[in-house]
């Protein structure tokens, strides 16, 4: 076994503002302060972890101590003394210091008392304080006045993954860079470098499930590199990197969110056991499928929000997500999120991923079956109207007990009896607003499916009462909320004139005449 064997994360860190990658805002920066010797005396980086804020506090350490330049240069060159013992950590005037190990005020005051000497072979003493929110209070309020007002040979460099944890007074004395994570893209790009450096054989599917497995980290996503290759011994393609990351394939989760959608929860169930069996982490598997919503939801046609193409799914799978949107609504989509969302801390606290997993699968079909919010309202009032004309019809009976049962007078069976009926009733009201505004999306078996023009509140209420006093039973009246491009009983009666010979020969008569009026 080789025992001198450097994992990839080390053996290709970066050694200089060139090589750092997915930090070009940094850089700029550094490059320029050095170039143009303003080089303040305090910085801290901070970013997610494995962006890169040690390794920039390592080159910016060599920038200012190396040797090839007689004062502080932006490109050090790698190969004199102060960079060799920078980049292995043996430099005596550049010291990294673990803050998690070194949290007392006694370690810090250590630290100030050696910052008082001048170097021994650098221009600058740099300290490299790692994790510095790990110090404690009085460790803080110790740094405080040095780092404000260092001796002009000491440079301070903080890094941290949690910098709301670091006091207020501390960075009010350091200039600031925040470290972004890397972008896909740039990731990929530095991996297939890398294979190429190390032999390997990479293939595309790979490189992309092992940049975004990386979240945004150069370091994460190396050690899981290291680890493909440790596994396939160099030919590490997507199946090994999806066995390894114990995700299912996209196309995968694609087919089963579609039969999660189609309703079928027998099916589901079966999928669910068929990717378990198959080693899937159920823990990745539901991070996938929140991914899948947070696509779908913004490839819906009705919100279509920013730029899709960089999504994580190929041509053909983004085709299948816009078929299946075509018939599921951006609420559904919303409901399944808010789900998806509560599971997470479930499947963290269960000690049964299995279980509770299949209980999500069941709660996300019945919540997708569910009918929109504003649907269940308008139910629930017509509900209500219902009850309250039925209510009133007992009340009336219940006045007149003795009294015959009253005789229908008329059977309403279409909506143009409707409307012959409420003029012959002498509802002008009532007629006006209905034959006006009223466009029948169906009517049958004393049931009534309507769109209104004007939104009257009222409209279902007089007309129920009404019809149950002409008719002697209840009705029920359902309103739509989009329109059902019919015409209402006045433009039926109008266009109806329109077509009639006689009226057409009349027309024809006067120039610009029209029908004002049906009497």
């Amino acid at each position: 076994m080789d025992t001198n064997y450097t994992v990839l994360a080390r053996k290709y860190r970066s050694q200089d503002f060139k090589s750092l990658i997915g930090q070009d805002v940094l850089v700029k920066t550094l490059t320029t302060a050095i170039n143009t010797s303003r080089i303040a005396h305090a910085y801290i980086f901070t970013g997610i972890r494995g962006t890169g804020k040690t390794s920039t506090a390592r080159i910016l350490a060599k920038a200012l101590n190396c040797l090839s330049s007689d004062k502080a240069t932006a490109a050090p060159c790698g190969e004199c003394e102060n960079c060799r013992a920078i980049a292995a950590g043996q430099h005596i005037d550049v010291m990294e210091i673990d803050a998690a190990s070194h949290t007392g005020v006694d370690n810090m005051r250590d630290i100030l008392d050696a910052a008082q000497y001048r170097p021994t072979n650098g221009r600058y003493k740099v300290y490299i304080i790692d994790e510095v929110h790990m110090l404690s209070t009085s460790a803080f309020n110790a740094l405080l006045k040095t780092l404000e007002e260092p001796p002009a040979h000491v440079i301070f460099i903080l890094a941290t993954t949690e910098i709301r944890k670091v006091p207020v007074t501390i960075l009010s004395r350091c200039q600031r860079f925040d470290l972004v994570r890397v972008p896909v893209d740039t990731l990929k790009k530095h991996f297939s470098w890398i294979a190429e450096q190390e032999k390997i054989e990479l293939s595309d599917g790979a490189n992309e499930l092992l940049a975004r497995a990386a979240d945004g980290s150069v370091r994460d996503g190396l050690s899981l590199l290291d680890q493909a290759i440790a596994q396939t011994g160099g030919h590490v393609d997507e199946a090994a990197v999806l066995d390894m990351l114990k995700r299912a394939d996209r196309g995968v989760v694609v087919d089963f969110m579609k039969t999660i959608l189609s309703g079928d929860t027998a099916a589901a169930l079966d999928k669910v056991d068929e990717i378990y069996n198959n080693g899937a982490d159920l823990t990745m598997l539901l991070t996938d499928m929140m991914e899948w919503v947070h696509w779908a939801t913004r490839m819906h046609p009705s919100l279509h929000a920013g730029n899709t193409v960089n999504s994580p799914y190929t041509a053909d799978q983004r085709e299948q997500i816009q078929n299946i949107n075509a018939r599921v609504s951006l609420n559904t989509l919303s409901r399944i999120w808010q789900v998806l969302v509560a599971a997470v801390p479930e499947m963290q606290a269960t000690g049964n991923h299995k279980q509770c997993f299949d209980m999500l699968i069941v709660r996300c079909m019945h919540i997708a079956d569910m009918p929109p919010i504003p649907e269940i309202i308008k139910q629930q009032e017509s509900e209500k109207r219902v009850r309250e004309v039925k209510n009133i019809f007992a009340d009336r009976m219940a006045k007149t007990p003795d009294a015959p049962q009253a005789k229908i007078t008329c059977t309403i069976s279409s909506a143009g009896d409707l409307a012959c009926e409420l003029q012959n009733s002498k509802e002008i009201l009532l007629y006006s607003y209905y034959s006006s505004n009223i466009e029948v999306a169906d009517f049958q078996d004393s049931k009534i499916k309507y769109f209104d023009r004007k939104g009257d509140a009222d409209f279902a209420h007089k007309l129920s009462v009404w019809l149950m006093d002409k008719t002697g039973h209840a009705w029920t009246l359902e309103r739509v909320m989009e329109t059902v491009n019919t015409q209402t009983v006045s433009e039926q009666q109008q266009a109806e004139l329109e077509a009639d010979p006689l009226v057409a020969s009349a027309m024809s008569l006067f120039e610009n005449a029209e029908i004002v009026g049906v009497k």
